[in-house]
């Protein structure tokens, strides 16, 4: 039996790259995809240090055929998926007579239309093995549309509706399908930057967010978790 294969599409310095660790150290080969190869060299580099198997893809997520050739890349050179974490996101702020009608549809493409691509490739082979785990990273945004958001909100509305189609759909297959609603900000080095004034604790940590998503891999099929949010203690709701 050959070493299980989980792809982590949406790897930055963050989550991205905290769910690969968690999945690399549990014995998982990783494939990291992402647009900047910067990131993903840097995340390949760590877990190759520690004795795991990584490669890194570059992938636009909303382009059908470079998301075919990235997942034909990942099934050649480590196998077939058996873990799908969909991490890529894209935050365009701003007023319905502001947004431009790019914009509003890029917003939507990264958020959610890349979601049902990537399923759509990692889905036949683990409906054929009885077996899989797709994880959607989704916002606050998914259930409360807010002024000056709503490029996000109906990418978020949008991916949360596909978790609850895909888990419907494939459950009964043996295809575990979660959202993870992160209600707040994550603790990276950019978010940092932007408010330097944030306490701690006011923070949700990526490793712990990585370690919930590897928990709802871990779920038996008589407890499966379809919806889960999780923001810190102090946040507001």
């Amino acid at each position: 039996m050959g070493v299980p294969v989980a792809v982590v599409l949406g790897v930055g310095p963050g989550l991205g790259a905290a769910v690969a660790y968690q999945f690399a150290r549990q014995g998982y080969a990783v494939a990291l995809m992402a647009r900047n190869l910067d990131h993903l060299t840097v995340v390949e580099q760590e877990i190759k240090q520690f004795g795991e198997t990584a490669i890194s893809v570059t992938v636009d997520a909303t382009d059908i055929v470079k998301i075919t050739e990235a997942f034909a890349e990942v099934k050649t050179e480590l196998g077939t998926p058996e873990v799908l974490i969909y991490n890529a996101g894209m935050l365009q702020m701003g007023g319905i007579l502001e947004l431009t009608p790019e914009q509003f549809e890029q917003s939507w493409k990264v958020n959610c239309f890349g979601a049902f691509l990537a399923a759509q490739q990692v889905l036949p082979a683990m409906v054929e093995q009885a077996k899989g785990t797709i994880i959607f990273t989704g916002a606050t945004a998914a259930t409360r549309g807010s002024a000056g958001f709503s490029a996000l909100a109906v990418g978020k509305f949008g991916l949360r509706a596909l978790a609850q189609s895909l888990a419907r759909e494939f459950g009964r297959q043996g295809v575990h399908v979660a959202h993870v609603m992160i209600d707040g900000l994550i603790d990276t080095p950019r978010v940092r930057e932007m408010f330097p004034q944030r306490e701690p604790d006011t923070l949700i940590l990526p490793d712990a967010i990585a370690k919930i998503y590897w928990q709802l891999h871990q779920q038996s099929a008589t407890t499966w978790t379809l919806e889960l949010d999780i923001r810190p203690s102090v946040e507001k709701f």
